[in-house]
């Protein structure tokens, strides 16, 4: 399957400037496939070190990390001979292995020439948790997200309507009205599915809903084995807690996250480790208010008022076991989660983007759902998960921001109308 982080890696191995890559993201995105497809593609040959299955590599980082000694080590360990250009290096789950983090510092100074990608499902929580020698300056890093609709739709041999539908949002002109039912259809299957690659490609194969739950209630389930293996003792359980009660919290009609119904008299001391366990495993995202519309956004947000969405569409529904049919239909009795749902699709689809994305409310509660720096510009962005034009918010914006546009999100065709730029919900990947 296709997957856009190619690009990327393409860019980085002809990069002048490259420096050993430190591939992170939570677990299933898909990090290890998309780098041994690479390297496949790409180099002469790949050698492959995995320390969460070989504990005993370890010890070769413990006795000297410098690349000299380590070299003749792995391509001894690998059966291969490891050659300067020619061959891709990839060190994967490193998180367990201190050593061979701190070792990219010595093979940028002193032997930039060799390729190495290391991967990690948990490299933030080691990172920030132990007492890491991290390699500052000395790699390159990027964050891997699980598929996004356009990737989806690529999946499902939908190159065609990918292309048309980039067509109508550069050009603002409305899709054909079949085709626009058909993409609304498939934007309602990635909602069940999501971007896990494994889900991804059963679904393509099979269309069949409830072996792709199967799979996401094994993820889930691993997510929850991290949760105990990879955290504080003291932790775990709050971990648990709060990882629960997000997916609660995105059915309430103010998304906000509040510590207190975690848990009766909940508080943030208590639960903000919790939190930063979970963002650091890519398993969540924070999305902060901004208290002024300035930039840089970073600079005003409020550091108490957050929202928190989960990165992964399809786990989102299978956690709150919600079935196919129900999202297929969008039915009444989702109205509670559809707007919270519909948020999180979008902020999905924004970081893996590139952008950081911030929420805005007025004095007398007028939300705006996202605001972005785009080619830019400050960028308000309204969601709506039905085809509601009415936005109220949007309209106390932009009379007090006067923005050079705004951006509505909805099962609405493609427009622009009062200065707001209509996409439908299916090209949010555009933006």
């Amino acid at each position: 399957m296709y997957r856009k982080i190619t690009t990327f890696l393409e860019q980085w191995k002809e990069s002048e400037h490259r420096k050993p890559l430190i591939l992170q993201g939570a677990r299933q995105v898909g990090k290890t496939y998309s780098v041994l497809e690479f390297g496949r593609t790409h180099y002469d040959n790949v050698v492959y070190f995995n320390f969460e299955t070989n504990p005993k590599l370890n010890e070769t980082f413990d006795e000297n990390i410098s690349p000299d000694y380590l070299i003749p080590i792995l391509s001894h360990i690998a059966g291969q001979t490891i050659v300067k250009e020619r061959t891709l290096i990839v060190f994967d789950e490193v998180q367990l292995c201190e050593r061979a983090l701190t070792s990219l510092k010595y093979f940028c100074e002193d032997e930039p020439d060799y390729h190495i990608i290391v991967a990690g499902s948990l490299l933030g929580v080691a990172v920030n948790r132990a007492r890491f020698s991290f390699p500052v300056g000395k790699v390159d890093m990027k964050t891997m997200y699980p598929m996004d609709v356009e990737e989806f739709m690529l999946a499902l041999g939908e190159d065609d309507l990918v292309s048309r539908i980039k067509d109508c949002f550069d050009t603002d002109k409305p899709l054909p009205s079949a085709l626009h039912d058909a993409a609304m259809n498939i934007y309602r299957q990635y909602l069940i599915v999501g971007g896990m690659p494994e889900c991804v490609m059963q679904y393509a194969e099979t269309k069949d809903f409830i072996l792709v739950r199967h799979t996401q209630d094994t993820i889930l389930a691993s997510y929850l084995n991290d949760m105990s293996k990879y955290n504080n003792l003291n932790e775990i359980k709050k971990t648990r807690l709060a990882y629960d009660n997000i997916t609660v919290q995105l059915s309430k009609k103010n998304t906000r996250f509040q510590y207190k119904l975690i848990k009766k008299g909940g508080r943030a001391s208590e639960f903000e480790n919790a939190i930063e366990w979970l963002n650091l495993s890519g398993i969540v995202s924070q999305v902060y208010k901004v208290e002024q519309i300035k930039k840089p956004l970073e600079n005003y947000r409020d550091i108490d008022s957050f929202k928190i969405y989960v990165s992964d569409m399809g786990l989102l529904c299978a956690k709150k076991d919600v079935s196919a049919n129900d999202i297929l239909y969008m039915v009444d009795e989702l109205n509670d989660f559809k707007g919270g749902m519909t948020e999180n699709y979008v902020n999905v689809q924004l970081s893996i983007n590139g952008y950081n994305t911030y929420y805005w409310q007025s004095e007398r509660g007028a939300e705006i759902d996202f605001i972005i720096q785009r080619e830019g510009r400050l960028i308000p962005i309204e969601v709506k998960s039905a085809d509601n034009t009415r936005a109220k918010s949007l309209k106390v914006y932009m009379d007090t921001f006067k923005p050079e546009y705004a951006i509505k999100l909805s099962s609405k065709n493609f427009g622009y109308e009062d200065n707001k730029k209509i996409v439908p919900l299916y090209a949010a990947f555009c933006i």
